[in-house]
């Protein structure tokens, strides 16, 4: 084959996955914009429709009623450059979670002490009940995989609650400055940060192979990267931003050339550390939540491109693979009734008893519960991990997954009611400030 005709070959491979992509983004945006207006009418999150879009757009349907079509569309093109899309995009959106958070309303002793109780409580509680439900499920759910190795993981996914859709609800209802807002995001921070370093954990102890100078490591590793965030990078980052903001209008190229190789940067850094590249875009938008500014511009010229095209990909994406039909008996639907039940007993009301004991109403203890029993995104990559490594099976994997999509789909109803009792006042623990 001469030179010329390979290169023709490469670039004819190129542009068929272009197309292959773009028909790909075209079905997937138009259907994740949609599904979330019409759960936005019917009183959810978008994520909660471009979630059951994602499902509707799988093997659950679209790939039983026209299978060849479906193949031609989502599975005869490698599916990387969709899952790097949608990572970058996750990225992108805890950066503004970050920014869009105002943690100074901690140095509040009963707002530490909240954050604490809820942290502990919300990862204890779930993890424990979570231990026990996989450990007398596996043999009915997961015949063939170890006991221990698929208890542990299930025991993980109950405890972690979803950072991204949490973030993105309270934004939906302008609670991100509100006390509720700020414990809740505080204590989900905490959770998963805790929930990854678990998920290492029992990923080491299920392929038995843990090693506790490898953990301690990691433990280190993030230490030294958000003091070294906190320290030295805040008080440059903060001298750039309001030098450039102060010389030009809006948001000047060059500063948000700077800001996004920075977040690529800070991203890359938890990535290596092995807490996953998500948490170096919510360290970094944390250094600039004070430069309000910054934020209203960054909203305004990238947040609205993130919320259109990159978020649509990922959560429509998830619920691409997703199997319903492997849940094909009674049992099979009880078991998945069951786990639901119990992994909201165990994160709501975990979280409700923290928030009783650090000395808020038992309405405000409701709101703090409903928003720490969201989940999703940060558990399916709990699920994948565990599916991946063999120790849950698919059918565990989907009920998993319907698990997360109800506690979504509970979360803005119950929030609404609950918001609609708490009236704003200078002595609420969690006073909202919007309805």
């Amino acid at each position: 084959m001469s030179l010329a005709h390979a290169a023709q070959s490469s670039v004819h491979s190129a542009e068929e996955l272009l197309a292959g992509i773009l028909i790909q983004l075209a079905i997937i945006v138009a259907a994740g914009r949609l599904a979330g207006e019409i759960a936005v009418r019917c009183h959810q999150a978008r994520a909660v429709g471009e979630i059951i879009v994602g499902i509707l757009l799988g093997p659950t349907l679209f790939g039983a009623v026209a299978p060849d079509l479906f193949h031609q569309v989502f599975t005869s093109i490698p599916p990387e450059p969709m899952i790097i899309l949608s990572q970058i995009g996750l990225i992108l959106l805890m950066f503004e979670i970050g920014m869009e958070f105002d943690f100074g309303q901690l140095a509040h002793s009963q707002h530490q002490r909240a954050t604490a109780l809820v942290s502990v409580f919300g990862i204890v509680i779930p993890f424990a009940l979570g231990l026990g439900f996989g450990y007398f499920a596996a043999p009915h759910l997961a015949p063939g995989i170890n006991q221990m190795s698929c208890a542990l993981f299930v025991a993980t996914a109950f405890s972690i609650t979803a950072l991204p859709i949490l973030g993105r609800i309270l934004i939906e209802f302008k609670l991100t400055r509100a006390p509720v807002g700020v414990v809740a995001i505080s204590a989900a921070a905490v959770n998963d940060v805790v929930g990854w370093l678990i998920l290492m954990a029992v990923s080491a102890l299920a392929l038995s192979s843990f090693s506790l100078g490898a953990f301690s490591e990691r433990l280190l590793l993030l230490l030294a990267y958000a003091l070294t965030c906190w320290f030295i990078v805040r008080p440059l980052l903060l001298r750039l931003v309001r030098f450039e903001m102060g010389r030009k209008p809006g948001l000047p190229g060059g500063l948000l050339a700077s800001v996004l190789s920075l977040l690529f940067i800070s991203a890359l850094c938890t990535y290596h550390i092995g807490i996953f590249a998500i948490f170096g875009g919510f360290m970094l938008g944390l250094l600039l939540h004070a430069e309000r500014h910054f934020t209203e511009q960054w909203a305004d010229r990238v947040g609205h491109f993130v919320q259109v095209l990159l978020l649509p990909v990922f959560f429509t994406f998830t619920g691409l693979r997703t199997q319903v039909g492997s849940l094909a008996t009674l049992d099979d639907w009880l078991w998945c009734a069951a786990l639901i039940v119990v992994a909201t007993l165990g994160k709501f009301g975990g979280s409700y008893i923290a928030g009783r004991l650090a000395g808020s109403s038992s309405t405000d203890s409701k709101i703090l519960g409903i928003l720490m029993n969201t989940r999703g995104l940060m558990e399916l990559i709990v699920l994948n991990i565990g599916l991946d490594l063999g120790f849950i099976s698919q059918k565990l994997f989907t009920m998993l997954v319907l698990m997360a999509l109800v506690s979504n789909i509970m979360t803005t109803p119950l929030l609404k009611r609950w918001l609609r009792r708490t009236e704003p006042s200078a002595g609420s623990t969690y006073s909202a400030t919007a309805q």
